[in-house]
């Protein structure tokens, strides 16, 4: 039988206030409880607020900005 899913590189994600907090096992293992998870470049966190994937967006981009400061020759 091929397996498909790394049990040890699994996360589980509780979303919602009301999610049942019960544990769940892969093949013997118990994969490590998380409060977010960034897939894809994307921050998602168990509450749904956007506000670490906007804080995350923003010091990206203030980081490219500074870099194309320090590289404009000034006339």
């Amino acid at each position: 039988m091929a397996n498909y899913f790394n049990a040890s590189k699994c996360k589980v994600m509780h979303v919602g206030k009301t999610s049942p907090k019960k544990p769940y096992y892969m093949r013997g293992n118990t994969p490590e409880v998380v409060d977010q998870v960034k897939y894809l470049w994307i921050i998602v966190s168990s509450d749904l607020k956007c506000s670490q994937q906007c804080s995350y967006a923003y010091n990206k981009a203030t980081k490219a900005l500074v870099m194309i400061k320090r590289t404009i020759i000034k006339s």
